[in-house]
């Protein structure tokens, strides 16, 4: 059975899940790999979200944490059920398969349009917002005979490239993986092919709230989203520097195929691609290059990673605090320089448990700083 006709495996949240997750997400200092963190030591969100003020305190935070209200969170839902969208946990079979795998995947995502398509094999396409006539030309190329291979085409709905792939692969299956909110279309002339995309044969993700701008940041963000989502990316015409660049590094630190198209050295929109290749990214000159390298990974069995989950347990899980000696010596064994969580634990000589519970109270406070790899460090001000 291949990754495409396999039935996604996962367990429905409720709606009372559902809030206290939403609630949970949109609070202050919780971001996904937090929000993992918590559910993994509290057993549920609402659990969480009541033992938020403590940890924040017992962190040292200076002021009071603000935490989503459920009002808020009903709002949100609302809004998005008016909008003909939904929210999907990281647990639930509609998450798209393959961004399970990714460390800190978002627990929640903002979903419109075909979800069967979050549970077939993909492949990001990207490239430069400026792209030249036989780059854009090239890029819809791959992405129609990726399409008719079985692959969705995920890309950013951005300028160029982006859109080149999106319109090649509307009767295939493509995603818009968004940088705001999913009201919030960028560049705004591409609302029409974004209107298409979920009213067709295709799919908008975005972890963002609804109504939310995109602003520079959010756009790594969304880049994010493009390489978890992917079995491999592939980069048409980038420039050095570009958002194109970000994507394909974090494909690789996915464990993605990075693909890369060859280009003029005389062009600047190819240094990025050239440069990729140099790094060791594979050529791409045909389409059968893309398809032929991803076959394989099509066939397996990928998605086995732990994810946030709320299990069932027997009267609950006792938090049992470090005391503040304990405290004091996990504190003093971090700086600015980010470390192993598992060179923490071994250098204090302190339970695991008590280990993760500090760093916990001190991310919350919004004096840690994580780093991709599983490391961590203090904030600068610390």
């Amino acid at each position: 059975m291949d990754a495409r006709s396999a039935r996604p495996k996962g367990i429905a949240l409720t709606e009372r899940q559902r809030i206290a997750w939403l609630r949970l997400i949109r609070s202050d200092n919780v971001g996904p790999a937090t929000f993992r963190d918590l559910i993994n030591h509290f057993g549920s969100a609402e659990t969480a979200l009541a033992a938020l003020p403590e940890l924040s305190a017992r962190g040292g935070a200076t002021r009071s944490i603000r935490i989503a209200t459920e009002s808020e969170a009903h709002k949100e839902l609302e809004a998005a059920r008016r909008f003909g969208a939904r929210f999907v946990g990281i647990g639930e079979p509609e998450y798209p398969q393959a961004l399970k795998q990714v460390d800190g995947a978002p627990p929640l995502l903002a979903v419109k349009g075909n979800l069967a398509v979050s549970s077939q094999p993909a492949v990001g396409i990207v490239g430069s917002r400026n792209a030249s006539i036989s780059g854009a030309k090239f890029a819809a190329t791959i992405a129609r005979q990726c399409g008719q291979a079985g692959y969705v085409v995920v890309s950013g709905l951005a300028r160029g490239v982006d859109t080149a792939a999106h319109r090649a692969s509307l009767d295939t299956g493509t995603v818009a993986a968004m940088a705001g909110g999913l009201d919030q279309p960028y560049p705004p002339e591409n609302a029409g092919l974004l209107d298409t995309i979920w009213n067709g044969d295709g799919l908008a993700i975005s972890e963002m709230p609804f109504g939310w701008e995109p602003r520079a940041r959010d756009f790594p963000r969304r880049n994010r989203l493009i390489a978890g989502v992917s079995l491999g990316v592939v980069v048409v015409e980038a420039a050095m520097r570009s958002g194109s660049l970000i994507t394909a590094r974090l494909a690789g630190e996915f464990g993605r195929l990075v693909f890369a198209v060859p280009g003029s050295p005389l062009d600047p929109r190819c240094h990025g691609t050239n440069g990729l290749l140099k790094d060791g990214a594979m050529i791409v000159t045909t389409p059968d290059d893309v398809t032929e390298a991803l076959a394989p990974l099509s066939q397996i069995e990928r998605y086995s990673p732990p994810v946030a989950e709320e299990p069932e347990r027997d009267g609950g899980r006792s938090m049992l605090s470090p005391d503040d000696s304990d405290r004091s010596l996990i504190v003093d064994a971090l700086g600015p320089t980010p470390v192993e969580i598992d060179d923490v634990i071994r250098h204090t000589g302190l339970p695991a448990a008590s280990v993760y519970l500090v760093l916990l109270e001190l991310d919350i406070a919004g004096r840690l700083h994580r780093h991709p790899g599983g490391f961590v460090s203090l904030a600068m001000d610390d």
